[in-house]
């Protein structure tokens, strides 16, 4: 296990790892109460959406020939015969010459195959409209099928289902999903040190602040949580909360005892349940260069810096996605999808070369655009996050930015 002991692995590499852990299995659910949740297969349209040809706004259906060469000096004219209701399928077709009004979202008649927009129409009376503008075939129309053929996959299986996804659902009448269950993740605290949050910390305490935070985290990237709240710096009752965290849940995360000192017992204690293997203990990043990863039997453990600021960091690096991979979410780590804001530099940043850094960062709207202000402060303290919006990722290759440059961010 020495060998493993701080030999740090790029943060790539590291989430590399993950993929040797399978998903939650699946389980069916109202498509109502699946927002946010992962798909678990394929899903096939049963019908097309549109059912049929639809306007995309109120106006004429027309046919394009019947506008050819018309404009403001030059005018088409047409008889609406007919009044198209947004409920109903017409029952009749148009005849050349002819046009019947249609509001957004009615369904196209026979003989049709535009619609003029109302704004480049004009009444003149006895049912003869003016047309003010040349169509083409197609125009102003939502084609049968556009959004879902039948018979085709529409969603799959490892998309999350945001609000547009649950409106394709409910549109193609999809009442029953199945979806992965959300991920069960132990937390656990570590360290004489640490005291309930109820508790009045005496000198050298302080209170648990990491599994109420990791915990939230775990929340808000779909995962259920299991607090197993605080285990002093003792080998035979670590082992134990682990054995007891790990049974019943798909993961387990745990704050504190992860760097090399004297009292840190993690490793041993993982090292001691059956089946366990220690994949990583470091990370080339800071802060949290000595998190750990573990594989007991088929589940994770993830081990956090005891600093409150390093563990919340890691988790939104690292914790987040493990917990949306175990979910079943296909893009979990694909980095290029997290919620990313453009901003300018406001000063010039060093970075030690061989290490990715997070730097939190604060966002100012200004004339010039989006400007980033780099929030200084130690990792044990909360208010560099409190203050921040954002981290900025530094490349491992890179030894700082300049003053000005533009940089992408990773919203909080």
């Amino acid at each position: 296990m020495s060998s493993r002991f701080l030999s740090t692995l790029s943060r790539s590499e590291f989430t590399q790892l993950f993929h040797q852990f399978e998903s939650t299995s699946d389980e069916s659910i109202s498509f109502a109460a699946a927002h946010e949740r992962i798909l678990a297969e394929d899903l096939t349209a049963q019908e097309d959406l549109p059912a049929a040809n639809r306007s995309s706004m109120d106006g004429y259906a027309v046919a394009a020939a019947d506008t050819f060469g018309a404009g403001e000096a030059n005018p088409a004219y047409l008889e609406c015969r007919y009044r198209i209701e947004v409920n109903l399928f017409p029952q009749f077709g148009l005849q050349p010459g002819e046009c019947a009004w249609i509001p957004t979202g009615g369904f196209l008649p026979a003989g049709a195959d535009c619609v003029v927009m109302v704004e480049h129409t004009q009444e003149i009376g006895d049912g003869t409209i003016e047309v003010r503008r040349s169509l083409a075939p197609g125009e102003n129309l939502m084609f049968r099928g556009e959004d879902a053929r039948q018979g085709a996959v529409v969603l799959t299986r490892g998309t999350r289902l945001r609000i547009p996804e649950i409106g394709l659902l409910a549109a193609l009448g999809l009442q029953q999903v199945h979806v992965h269950r959300r991920p069960r993740i132990a937390v656990l605290s570590t360290g004489d040190e640490i005291v309930p949050v109820e508790a009045q910390p005496r000198p050298g305490e302080m209170r648990d602040v990491n599994s109420h935070a990791v915990a939230a985290m775990i929340v808000q990237a779909g995962g259920q949580v299991e607090q197993l709240g605080i285990v002093s710096d003792d080998l035979e009752q670590l082992r134990g909360a682990l054995e007891r965290g790990l049974a019943d849940n798909d993961a387990l995360f745990l704050s504190g005892g992860s760097s090399k000192g004297t009292r840190d017992h993690t490793l041993d204690a993982i090292a001691q349940l059956p089946g366990a293997r220690i994949l990583a203990h470091g990370v080339a990043m800071a802060p949290g260069k000595p998190t750990i990863l573990a594989r007991v039997g088929d589940k994770p453990i993830l081990g956090l810096p005891g600093q409150v600021g390093s563990a919340q960091v890691v988790m939104l690096v690292l914790g987040q996605p493990l917990v949306r991979h175990l979910a079943g979410d296909s893009r979990a780590l694909d980095t290029s999808h997290r919620s990313l804001r453009r901003a300018r530099l406001t000063r010039n940043l060093t970075s030690s070369q061989g290490r990715e850094d997070y730097l939190r960062v604060r966002l100012e709207e200004s004339a010039g655009g989006l400007l980033a202000h780099p929030v200084s402060g130690k990792s044990g303290l909360l208010r560099t996050l409190l203050h921040s919006d954002g981290l900025l990722p530094i490349a491992a290759d890179t030894e700082g930015l300049p003053e000005g440059c533009w940089v992408d961010v990773w919203l909080l």
